[in-house]
């Protein structure tokens, strides 16, 4: 069961990496729960998925994931790095044309074959570095 799951996280990886909305939609249950530093509320839903998704292509166009999966039972952890160019805007921040780089951890719980529930952790700060709006450490 462990390949299988590492083989769907990978699978999901390569369809945010394509930016397709639909078939990373398809990774988790209907009534899947969510929680990403990033966004006010939690996000309930596979649909919910596309839409994080969509905003995420509008804000960097070139997005890309690349990680490693490890597993345990029915959970995986994804130690990610995104990487993209600032060109739309993200969490109410106008476009600042920066490459970044961000570094996070999902915790993906899975029900069968799909995600039930994702903790989504990555660098807040540092993307706010990045794009000039705090300052250096």
């Amino acid at each position: 069961m462990a390949h299988d799951i590492a083989r769907i996280v990978q699978q999901l990886l390569d369809a945010w990496n394509a930016h397709d909305g639909e078939r990373a939609a398809s990774f988790y249950t209907d009534d899947y729960e969510g929680i990403d530093v990033g966004q006010a509320t939690p996000q309930r839903g596979a649909s919910e998925r596309i839409r994080i998704l969509n905003s995420y292509v509008r804000a960097f166009p070139d997005l890309h994931f690349t990680g490693d999966v490890l597993v345990e039972g029915q959970r995986a952890v994804l130690v990610w790095v995104m990487r993209g160019t600032h060109q739309g805007h993200f969490m109410h921040i106008p476009p600042t044309g920066q490459p970044v780089e961000v570094k996070g951890v999902s915790v993906l719980t899975f029900r069968g074959d799909k995600i039930a529930r994702g903790l989504n952790v990555w660098d807040t700060a540092g993307f706010l570095r990045t794009v000039g709006l705090l300052p250096e450490l």
